[in-house]
């Protein structure tokens, strides 16, 4: 199987540690590697090197094959301007398509965080198993919910289709993207819900036939990539074409279109979580939702249920403290409430076109 790991993105919810310039799957967040130095360490042990792709923005090539120095060259798919996920989905799809258009493909991302590493790995050879037994399916792997997220899209599956060693795999109905508070509690109530991670197994050949079918226009660029594929105008097609692809997200392109016959769902406990934000991180971290998470210089008194992360040499001290994120750097101080966090950034949009735009 093919592996592809995304490390797109700027990341602005885990501003002002994450930034344009080095956005938050390059930085040490979680210790002394990145979190895309993490998500393909997760793999090494039953996936080689050579198996694994890593797409990002040009801008990052230099970043990228530092940290990933074992990855070979050609494994790296730069794109040359921000289009979303649906075309970085659909161009990466074209380039390993081209020689391996039916062979499992997992699509996965850099900035995640997974406790259970062997039990993850043990998914994504089932989900391979599926998809070589059917090479037009689409298989979602979630995360079952530990509390009614609101800030995450979920994935309502239906009865069981067949088990697999422990491992349950379920009929595909919908999609629900971030919903409301009281909407993630009934999901979670019910039981047939799970966290979408946004990562899924397929092959390249059906996921171009979804493109053909349902985003024609896109679909046509994407066939100019992939005619260039193993030619000497690859990388001129790919900044000619690229740029000019609609900008539109996966789901939106694909996922919500696609006959639900052609999906199923794995929902497995991963020990997953969506590092992209600061409060996700801090419940990564917590052994108990009262316990306070510190990084750095920190002492923190009479205080509950905090996220103190600081990078720089000064002493950061807090008492009384509760349900807040302070984050300290070089440049920036940030303290705010554990729930103000959506607001972060608007905050940085803000930013633009201001004195302050260096800080974005």
């Amino acid at each position: 199987m093919k592996i592809v790991v995304f490390a797109g993105g700027v990341g602005t919810r885990l501003w002002p540690l994450s930034r344009k310039n080095s956005p938050k799957q390059f930085e040490k967040i979680l210790g002394d590697k990145s979190t895309l130095q993490l998500a393909v360490d997760r793999l090494n042990p039953d996936f080689a090197f050579e198996d694994i792709y890593v797409a990002t923005g040009e801008k990052y090539e230099k970043i990228v094959r530092v940290q990933l120095p074992k990855i070979p060259a050609k494994n790296f798919i730069f794109e040359p301007a921000v289009r979303d996920v649906g075309p970085a989905v659909g161009m990466a799809m074209s380039i390993i398509g081209k020689e391996y258009p039916n062979s499992p493909v997992a699509i996965l991302w850099s900035d995640h965080f997974v406790k259970k590493e062997r039990r993850f790995r043990e998914v994504l050879h089932f989900a391979e198993g599926l998809v070589k037994k059917n090479n037009n399916a689409l298989i979602l792997i979630g995360q079952r919910a530990r509390f009614a997220n609101q800030n995450l899209g979920w994935i309502e599956f239906g009865r069981e289709i067949e088990e697999i060693r422990g491992t349950k795999v379920f009929e595909f109905k919908k999609l629900i993207y971030r919903p409301t508070l009281e909407q993630a509690e009934q999901f979670l109530e019910t039981g047939n819900f799970a966290w979408n991670p946004g990562y899924f197994v397929t092959t390249p050949g059906f996921i171009l036939s979804q493109f053909k079918t349902f985003a024609p226009q896109l679909y046509a660029g994407l066939k100019q990539i992939r005619d260039a594929v193993g030619t000497a105008r690859l990388d001129r097609t790919v900044n000619a074409v690229y740029p000019t692809l609609e900008k539109i997200s996966f789901d939106n392109a694909i996922l919500e279109k696609i006959h639900p016959k052609h999906v199923a769902v794995i929902a497995a406990d991963l020990g997953w979580s969506d590092v992209g934000a600061w409060e996700a991180l801090k419940e990564a971290l917590e052994k108990t939702s009262d316990e306070n998470v510190t990084k750095g210089k920190v002492i923190i008194n009479d205080s509950s249920d905090n996220l103190v992360f600081n990078y720089t040499d000064q002493l950061v001290v807090g008492i009384d403290l509760e349900k807040m994120l302070v984050i300290s750097t070089d440049d920036v101080l940030l303290v705010c409430s554990k729930n103000s966090v959506p607001k972060i950034k608007k905050l940085v949009e803000k930013l633009e076109n201001t004195p302050h735009e260096h800080l974005t």
